[in-house]
């Protein structure tokens, strides 16, 4: 939240208010070099997740969580369908709680890991079709979302990658700290580099 001169409140990051309340109409932003990473960072994060879906038997992904009154599949899935959310929110034109309720039910159905993993597999492709697609005026949207505020369609897939890879983190630690079966593959120190998440993990 930015607040100018007392009265003035922009929620989230929002360029096209921002730049003009704080005198930066000579700013250029270049979105390529950001879409690219986002890209790279995306495949990284779901196909970890796809991974770490497949290495786990039906009866573990139905087992509770400590963090939120779900088990370890509604996790995985929400690592998955929230990115997707983010980037479809071009289109359906927010992310907000009715939104990710309506996600969460058509989600519902996927409980064996194979069908997980190639749900995060499809994700992570269709997001790398959206940021490679050069799609400015999707990139630009700006959208009400319950992570971040009014923000652009990109600065979403910023918060909600950071968030995806805050839960894979827990998963990781479920899987160690209660199964006693760390992960085999999990996402690497490079894959992970540059992605901000709460060093508290639950």
């Amino acid at each position: 939240m930015t607040i100018i001169d007392g009265n003035e409140v922009i929620i989230g990051y929002y360029p096209k208010k921002l730049i003009p309340a704080l005198g930066l109409d000579e700013a250029p932003i270049d979105l390529s070099g950001r879409t690219a990473w986002l890209a790279d960072k995306y495949q990284r994060i779901l196909k970890a997740a796809a991974r770490a879906t497949c290495e786990l038997s039906e009866e573990q992904l139905a087992q509770p969580v400590q963090w939120r009154p779900e088990m370890l599949r509604d996790t995985l899935l929400h690592i998955v369908s929230f990115p997707e959310l983010a980037y479809t929110s071009r289109t359906r034109g927010s992310m907000n709680t009715d939104d990710m309720r309506a996600c969460k039910e058509s989600v519902a159905h996927l409980t064996k890991p194979d069908d997980i993993a190639s749900y995060a597999l499809k994700v992570a492709d269709d997001i790398t079709v959206f940021l490679d697609s050069g799609d400015t005026e999707g990139f630009d949207r700006v959208v009400p979302a319950h992570y971040g505020g009014e923000v652009t369609v990109l600065e979403l897939l910023n918060i909600i990658l950071s968030h995806s890879t805050h839960h894979l983190k827990q998963v990781y630690w479920f899987m160690d700290d209660q199964l006693g079966q760390p992960p085999k593959a999990p996402a690497s120190d490079e894959d992970m580099d540059g992605i901000f998440t709460p060093a508290q993990l639950i």
